[in-house]
């Protein structure tokens, strides 16, 4: 009796080390399972979140038709979205967009550095690439060699030649990618930033008759120029010309175009009698219109080798400064208003006889002296 109990005892012992056994495995098993499938999900997770990175921007400069024109073929080549910017916001969108966790590509367009802003843009374009954002930057105003040489380390593409607008330096590098309007878009952009004679630029006004590609190019600054402060007008314009559109069969160009024209005709009275002199310069302040379509008028009527017009941005507080240079002049003007503007606690920079500022209001006079100076 005693030993049926023991033996008794043992199987139920034994039953029971293997129920726990069994349940252990179970358990371990079932722990496995899950520790996989959690290293599945988290795999899929890590999957998932590097293929949400599809966003294609393009930032580029909104205030002439090689800006807008810029952006247009950089959508018509790769589609995505546009930001169209002035100089005192450039700075601004691109914090913006290097917080975008769904940024893929960027393409900065016609917007030159100066010495105020280039070390940010350095900067802000280095944290772009260690996310492994590509970068592609196209210009063609004076940059300096050292910043060239910052985003050629950092493998940010650099389309670069100051020979040619920047519109047509896309047209040329993605030529493959565009239709055959694009070639069109590029010559307007050529002939109202002044390079239309250039080796590229002069070759695609050829292909046109030359007053169509004229008149298509004026009308379109004008609306450009007109539209500066409605932002959804500019971009429909993006939209108009990357879809291959004329300037004349986008709605009301022309229309729009005959009232700047008007604008313009009463501006050469307020020039002749707002405009004042210096030895080596013309100056006006602008009231009710662009700097930049009065200071050509500011530049012919005055006689001088430079023209400079100049209009409060209020909301800023600073003054836009346009800049413009007669053929005889042999002084490069970007490279000098991009030193005194960055002197004078703002930044500007461009070409050699067309250029921009953004200078602090209460420094506008002595900029305006102080390059008058630097013009002997």
């Amino acid at each position: 009796m005693v030993t049926k109990t023991t033996k008794a005892k043992t199987t139920k012992a034994k039953t029971t080390k293997a129920k726990t056994t069994k349940a252990k495995t179970t358990k371990a098993k079932t722990t496995k399972a899950k520790t996989t499938k959690a290293k599945t999900t988290k795999a899929k997770t890590t999957k998932v979140s590097k293929t949400l990175r599809t966003k294609i921007i393009c930032i580029s400069h909104k205030e002439d038709a090689d800006g807008i024109s810029s952006a247009a073929l950089i959508r018509q080549a790769f589609g995505g979205e546009s930001i169209l910017v002035d100089y005192p916001g450039q700075m601004e969108a691109l914090r913006q967009v290097v917080t975008d966790e769904k940024l893929k590509s960027l393409y900065i367009c016609d917007l030159g550095l100066s010495k105020k802003t280039q070390d940010e843009f350095v900067d802000i374009l280095t944290t772009l690439r260690k996310k492994r954002i590509s970068v592609t930057y196209i210009d063609h105003h004076d940059i300096d060699p050292n910043v060239i040489k910052s985003l050629e380390k950092i493998k940010v593409k650099i389309i670069h030649d100051v020979n040619e607008c920047t519109a047509v330096q896309v047209y040329s590098a993605f030529k493959s990618k565009l239709s055959d309007h694009s070639s069109f878009i590029a010559t307007c952009a050529a002939i109202t930033d002044y390079m239309e004679d250039r080796p590229i630029g002069s070759k695609l006004l050829q292909i046109y008759d030359r007053q169509f590609a004229l008149i298509s190019a004026t009308v379109l600054t004008y609306n450009i120029v007109g539209h500066q402060k409605d932002p959804d007008y500019l971009l429909y314009l993006v939209e108009e010309l990357s879809d291959s559109k004329f300037p004349h069969e986008i709605p009301n160009t022309f229309e729009f175009a005959q009232i700047q024209v008007e604008k313009l005709s009463q501006m050469i009275a307020k020039v002749k009698a707002g405009m004042k002199t210096m030895k080596n310069l013309g100056y006006m302040e602008i009231l009710d219109a662009g700097a930049s379509g009065a200071v050509n008028f500011v530049l012919g009527l005055s006689g001088k080798n430079v023209g400079v017009a100049y209009k409060e941005r209020v909301d800023h507080g600073i003054y836009a400064v346009s800049i413009r240079g007669s053929k005889s002049l042999k002084t490069h003007l970007g490279k000098i208003v991009n030193i005194l503007a960055s002197d004078l606690g703002g930044s500007g920079g461009g070409h050699d006889k067309a250029c921009g500022a953004v200078i602090p209001k209460e420094k506008i006079l002595t900029f305006v002296k102080e390059l008058n100076k630097k013009l002997n």
